[in-house]
Formats: structure tokens, C-alpha cells, sequence
């Protein structure tokens, strides 16, 4: 099992930017596959992005492409998640989640056996 700790949410305006980040601890950060997920109050924890072991493969979900970027540091054992031109529709709790390493991607909730605890990130003006 590996510890998630996610930070760097907050208030941002609309179209403004944020960086969060995740991370790792109490297994081999470099053997799990990464995601960010997101849920908003009274909808379902849906995908944001997922990036592989080594870093070398990223998939986003449609609402996001073009504005967020994943990426990961194995050596620091964090994931981080670059959130550009937010919309207010982008609040949610957002959160960090890993699995072992496997050659299918996955974007369910239920894929991932480990979760942090989410951070808050809230869009408005």
C-alpha cells in the first residue's frame, strides 16, 4: 500500500491557473500507476488524467485535454497536476489515486486501491 497526500488546492478565478500536487510514501512510487480524479458534490468521482510508471504514457479526459497536464517525478516520489484556463465547472475535491502497474489503462474509481484524502479546488469569481 502506498500513503497519498495531495495539496495545492484553492480559489482560483475563472481562466486562472493552478498546480497541484501528490505525494508518495510506503511503497515504490515508481512501480504504480498514477491518476487524478475529480467530485463534485452530488455527481460521481470521475477521471481527470492517469500517467504511467516511467511517465512515458498520459491519457486525459475530453473536459480537460488541452488545459491540464499530468507529469511525474519518481525520484521525489510526486505526481503533480498543472491545471490551466479553469472553468467554474472544474470545482470539485480533487484527488490523487494509485495502482500497481498494469499494461491496460485505466480510468475507473475502482481500478485504483489506493486514494488520498483530496484537496478542494474552487473556480469562481
Amino acid at each position: 500500500q502506498v500513503q497519498l497526500v495531495e495539496s495545492g488546492g484553492g480559489l482560483v478565478q475563472p481562466g486562472g491557473s493552478l498546480r497541484l500536487s501528490c505525494a508518495a510514501s510506503g511503497d515504490s512510487f515508481s512501480s504504480y500507476t498514477m491518476a487524478w480524479f475529480r467530485q463534485a458534490p452530488g455527481k460521481e468521482r470521475e477521471f481527470v488524467a492517469t500517467i504511467s510508471r516511467s511517465g512515458g504514457s498520459i491519457y486525459y479526459a475530453v473536459s480537460v485535454k488541452g488545459r491540464f497536464t499530468i507529469s511525474r517525478d519518481n525520484a521525489e516520489n510526486m505526481v503533480t497536476l498543472q491545471m490551466n484556463s479553469l472553468k467554474p465547472e472544474d470545482t470539485a475535491i480533487y484527488y490523487c489515486a494509485a495502482r500497481p502497474f498494469a499494461y491496460t489503462i485505466y480510468m475507473s474509481p475502482s481500478d485504483f486501491g489506493s486514494w488520498g484524502r483530496g484537496t478542494q479546488v474552487t473556480v469562481s469569481s
